[in-house]
């Protein structure tokens, strides 16, 4: 696997979508960069490299990557879920297995609740300034 990964990183548009990912997954935690290459205990400029496709991270930060933005390797590297992960966010995942084992009333209540947090993200959204 680890041949197959560095050939793989070598291609700049797979760097590229990567990079993307990576930069996405950053910002939907609200981090900087400078925040995520602490975390990560690297560069800022390092990880910049590997936001903009530059360069590839080695697998064991790959692996410290995935943990920290709570998505699996697999999602990191190609944007697919496995076909078993409905959800590229572990930790969300976790808690809906959980939630499975609750009574019908309060599932509902949580759903009444995401589904509130979901409107409210949109009108926020909706009026944020451009």
């Amino acid at each position: 696997m680890m041949q197959e990964l560095m050939v793989i990183m070598q291609d700049d548009e797979f760097r590229k979508a990567f990079g993307h990912r990576l930069r996405e997954l950053r910002k939907q935690n609200k981090w900087t960069q400078k925040e995520l290459a602490t975390k990560l205990d690297i560069r800022f400029g390092q990880l910049n490299k590997y936001e903009c496709g530059l360069n590839a991270p080695p697998l064991e930060k790959l692996m410290q990557m995935s943990s920290l933005l709570n998505v699996t390797v697999d999602f990191l590297l190609t944007g697919d879920n496995p076909a078993d992960t409905p959800l590229h966010n572990t930790r969300l995942l976790e808690r809906f297995k959980e939630l499975q084992g609750f009574d019908t009333e309060d599932q509902e209540t949580v759903i009444k609740l995401i589904d509130a947090m979901i409107v409210k993200h949109r009108v926020e959204s909706a009026i944020a300034p451009v």
